[in-house]
């Protein structure tokens, strides 16, 4: 099984947090929800209190096929501060790991330089923090080892699509299916 961490910070936007590890877990991923910055309950941007399944401190992700970190204010502020968080990006930047960020997260290795080369998308405004990346105003992005959105209207194709470059499209379009994915209104 491929183990996925997710890393939620006080003030992350919950939908962006919650439905990847919804999702992946659907899909029958080993997800930790990993919180960042000490207490394992976290509250979100608006709110919403939750509790995650480990401490960053306690996790290595060195066994990782995804890292995953869901944008919002103050918590991509917060994801951006974490030493721990810099270093297991830096080491999985040099690995296979899967590489993902939404909404204002992408400006976490932005500002490191690891999209430097790539295409990138992220939360309107927020382009001049994907320093050397090509920004698009695509949903999502795949790059490399990097998978970057826009924000929570793209939060289940990002998820989606973490699936489909972990087990493949037949397993993404299982899940979109299942979750009834893409009504129109």
């Amino acid at each position: 099984m491929s183990k996925v961490y997710v890393f939620a910070a006080q003030g992350c936007e919950e939908i962006e947090c919650l439905t990847q590890v919804d999702l992946l877990r659907r899909a029958g991923l080993e997800v930790v929800l990993c919180a960042v910055g000490g207490d394992l309950r976290i509250r979100g941007s608006h709110g919403i209190a939750f509790e995650a399944d480990a401490r960053i401190e306690e996790v290595s992700a060195k066994d990782a096929a995804a890292l995953v970190l869901p944008g919002g204010m103050p918590g991509t502020m917060n994801l951006r501060e974490d030493p721990v968080l810099a270093r297991m990006l830096k080491e999985a930047a040099d690995t296979d790991t899967w590489i993902c960020a939404i909404c204002a997260a992408p400006r976490v290795p932005g500002e490191m330089g690891l999209l430097a080369g790539h295409r990138a998308t992220c939360y309107p405004g927020l382009e001049e923090y994907l320093t050397g990346a090509e920004t698009t105003q695509n949903e999502v992005e795949v790059s490399g080892q990097f998978v970057t959105s826009r924000g929570v209207g793209t939060a289940i194709a990002f998820a989606l699509k973490i699936i489909e470059l972990i087990q493949g499209k037949e397993q993404a379009e299982k899940i979109k299916n299942s979750i009834v994915f893409n009504i129109s209104l």
